[in-house]
């Protein structure tokens, strides 16, 4: 079996059902887990990546008016890997390749490969997606597995959470301002928070930093599409400064607790790991920083949340969907 990825998330549910010697292609964006890296790359965007959000949302709005992809597929390449499965997505044509976008060049091969569509918009859509990957591949029962053992991660997150749950929101662009929407609100929930900007399975909404205010979250998160804690961490410093410069209270000055965390990894891609981002929004909760979530200096105190679990005592994390165990 041959398996084209053009979806990151496609590419971790592969190799977290341990198929990655299947992969023979991957999108541009896929980089997760690090053994991929080196598979040929059949996607390409004229987006630079290392631009400003404000720079990045005025590049993808100027092709999309133009009618051109902001994801493009190189027909050749892809042709050339002769797959027998392609893996693309129906959720955001600004993510990842679409099935819209390959149909033309599937039909145009010697043997056209059969095109398997991610549509996960919650988290139970994300577990029917690895179980659709896991029927495809012909491996349902290390998908029943794997979604046998992140429920119980789940579940394992929740009992710890606290009946007093605090108000959270969810940034996952700052410029313009969008609140995360699909399976994000979920997270949260299961994090022990409430959501107060989306509901789960929400399209993600583009919004204003005072309407956010006015939210009166316990806990921003900050968790931009594409971007490591690092990276958000630079485009919040940017917003700040431009809050200052308008008038508007900066975080500094708002009762909220400022989180900033790895969104390219646990929040935007809809498989595997955002069981962990659940679990990192946990941390947080309990006001205490993990790898992948940093504090940023905010005028809030962490909610009463966070993952302790019945008689206080602190419930074990296992991290290691591809195989790096670690203990909390």
């Amino acid at each position: 079996m041959r398996i084209v990825s053009l979806v990151p998330a496609g590419t971790e549910i592969v190799a977290a059902l341990g198929a990655e010697r299947f992969l023979v292609g991957i999108s541009h964006e896929c980089d997760w887990p690090a053994s991929v890296r080196g598979l040929p790359r059949v996607t390409t965007t004229p987006i630079d990546p290392s631009a400003s959000s404000l720079a990045i949302d005025r590049q993808v709005r100027e092709l999309s008016a133009g009618g051109h992809p902001v994801i493009a597929v190189d027909a050749a390449a892809l042709a050339s890997l002769q797959p027998d499965i392609v893996i693309v997505q129906d959720v955001c044509a600004v993510c990842a390749a679409t099935a819209d976008g390959l149909c033309d060049l599937s039909t145009a091969m010697r043997a056209p490969p059969r095109r398997l569509s991610l549509s996960a918009r919650s988290l139970e859509g994300i577990f029917r997606d690895i179980a659709t990957v896991g029927r495809a591949l012909n491996l349902p029962t290390m998908a029943g597995g794997l979604i046998a053992r992140l429920r119980e991660r789940l579940d394992a997150l929740s009992a710890g959470a606290a009946l007093d749950r605090p108000r959270v929101v969810c940034l996952e662009w700052l410029e313009p301002v969008f609140l995360a929407g699909h399976w994000v609100p979920d997270l949260i929930r299961a994090a022990g928070g409430n959501d107060v900007g989306a509901l789960p399975g929400d399209h993600s909404v583009q919004t204003s930093i005072e309407e956010v205010r006015e939210l009166a979250p316990d806990l921003v998160l900050v968790a931009p599409c594409g971007m490591d804690s690092e990276r958000g961490t630079a485009e919040l410093r940017l917003l700040d400064g431009r809050m200052r410069a308008a008038g508007v209270p900066p975080f500094s000055e708002w009762r909220a607790a400022v989180w900033v965390m790895d969104g390219n990894a646990y929040t935007s891609r809809p498989g595997p790991r955002v069981i962990e981002g659940a679990e990192l929004i946990g941390w947080a909760l309990g006001g205490v920083e993990r790898p992948g979530m940093v504090r940023w200096p905010s005028g809030g105190t962490p909610g009463p949340g966070g993952l302790r679990g019945p008689g206080g005592l602190e419930i074990p994390r296992n991290y290691g969907i591809f195989g790096a165990s670690r203990s909390a």
